[in-house]
């Protein structure tokens, strides 16, 4: 079955992933920028980083016939350095126009803090002063709750914000419902060790249904697995799901969602997918 990763970070990856990715039905992906494991020191350092993933990436996917997509940010691990932030959001206009790049992403918060929130404020009006997409992440476990209720509090007060071009991601069980009840798109993170199983993702989508829900590998630096959408799609068919049912949450929600983004230029594959694979 033909699939989008819609959050996969492949700069941690090496081109072999790439290979895997496409026998296993990948035809696109978006890489949210990302913490890099280190806090970076200055604003050249994120120029070549989003030349990284406007240049460089888009090439390595197509050598297997996958198009790439990316998302522009400095992430909140490093809102701590304010001036170094203003300093990232300032320059990424820059880039916007360039093909492939959907929006703004991934922002969000870390630890919840004051300088987070105030970053994640000004990332916020960044998109709508520019008309783009918003990409969301939401804290891991012990922060998760709360800092998604801040998240929620902080979009659902701006006007502006047309909330079915927000994807926000790492949902699980206890933040997803209040994500879909305020008319955003929600992303279940497939972790090995950490977010949500294939498993889980099943669970969710048999509660809630699949109407603005999509499920990504992340695919980092840490421990995780770029191959974990298709584990998802075998949980599905264990339980016995349609093969439209699992199509619509793995290939056409992401189609949805990205295509609300003006440099999002999808070619469908021309050999059509055989039924079952």
């Amino acid at each position: 079955m033909y699939y989008l990763d819609p959050h996969i970070h492949m700069v941690s990856r090496v081109t072999d992933d790439y290979e895997t990715l496409a026998k296993m039905g990948c035809v696109a992906m978006s890489e949210p920028a990302f913490w890099a494991g280190f806090d970076r020191g200055s604003v050249d350092g994120f120029r070549d980083y989003f030349r990284q993933l406007t240049e460089f990436e888009p090439q390595r996917a197509g050598w297997y016939g996958i198009e790439h997509y990316t998302w522009l940010c400095i992430n909140a691990k490093e809102a701590e350095n304010v001036r170094l932030s203003r300093e990232v959001i300032a320059m990424i206009p820059e880039f916007l126009d360039r093909p492939g790049v959907l929006g703004i992403g991934e922002i969000g918060l870390n630890k919840n803090t004051r300088n987070e929130a105030t970053i994640f404020l000004e990332h916020i009006d960044l998109a709508m002063r520019t008309d783009e997409q918003i990409l969301i992440h939401t804290p891991h476990l012990e922060d998760k709750y709360q800092g998604t209720r801040m998240i929620l509090d902080m979009l659902t007060g701006d006007r502006r914000i047309d909330r079915s071009r927000v994807l926000v991601d790492h949902v699980e069980e206890h933040t997803i419902r209040p994500v879909l009840d305020a008319g955003f798109w929600a992303g279940m993170t497939l972790y090995p060790v950490s977010k949500c199983t294939p498993e889980r993702a099943v669970d969710m989508i048999e509660l809630y249904g699949p109407e603005r829900l999509l499920v990504n590998s992340a695919g980092d630096w840490g421990p995780s697995k770029p191959t974990a959408v298709p584990d998802f799609i075998l949980a599905m068919r264990k339980r016995g799901h349609s093969e439209a049912a699992i199509r619509r949450v793995v290939y056409e929600n992401p189609l949805q969602f990205f295509s609300q983004s003006r440099n999002f230029r999808f070619k469908p594959p021309e050999v059509p997918e055989l039924a079952g694979l």
